[in-house]
């Protein structure tokens, strides 16, 4: 049942912010103030509080949102959690934000696992054969796994594009064995 109603509150704020042209400003905005909601027991006790007035609950929002450069449609989804009392959801409410935009924008998350770090170089170039690979934007997060031999894997959705060494040599033994 949350989850439908978060995905409800993502689909509102998408369309609000597509329509203003901010989408990736918004995504990056409304992660920023999740991560000090939930880092923050003051902040998260002041905008729980049924004693704390909406009024003064607005007026540190509208601070809040002051002080990070907000736009102003993050800030009004924002007061509109607290004002609903859904701020227990409010990172699942995110998850389902950026999923929602991304999809509408698209844009593909890929998670990128390589026996070492890739220096920017190497990150660009795998970026943009992804990208023609799959027709839409990439956003990668890259993680090293010491257990890899060498090489990288990508998984894109359900999609895993498996280019470790230890993938090659299963796939060299097997055509061995096949001849």
């Amino acid at each position: 049942m949350s989850g439908a109603i978060a995905k409800r509150y993502a689909a509102a704020l998408a369309d609000v912010v597509l329509e203003q042209n901010v989408g990736d400003r918004a995504k990056a905005e409304l992660l920023l103030f999740v991560n000090a909601f939930s880092s923050s027991a003051d902040l998260r006790n002041f905008l729980e509080s049924p004693a704390i007035s909406e009024g003064a609950k607005q007026k540190a929002i509208e601070g809040i949102a002051s002080r990070m450069g907000m736009d102003a449609a993050v800030r009004n989804f924002v007061f509109l959690i607290v004002q609903h009392r859904r701020t227990e959801m409010l990172h699942e409410m995110q998850v389902a934000f950026d999923e929602e935009l991304n999809a509408r924008m698209g844009i593909a998350l890929a998670e990128v696992v390589s026996a070492t770090a890739l220096n920017d170089q190497q990150k660009n170039e795998l970026k943009q054969a992804l990208e023609r690979r799959t027709g839409k934007r990439i956003e990668a997060r890259y993680h090293e796994d010491r257990t890899l031999l060498g090489g990288t894997i990508v998984r894109i959705g359900s999609v895993v594009y498996d280019g470790s060494v230890r993938e090659r040599l299963a796939r060299m033994r097997e055509q061995l064995e096949r001849e």
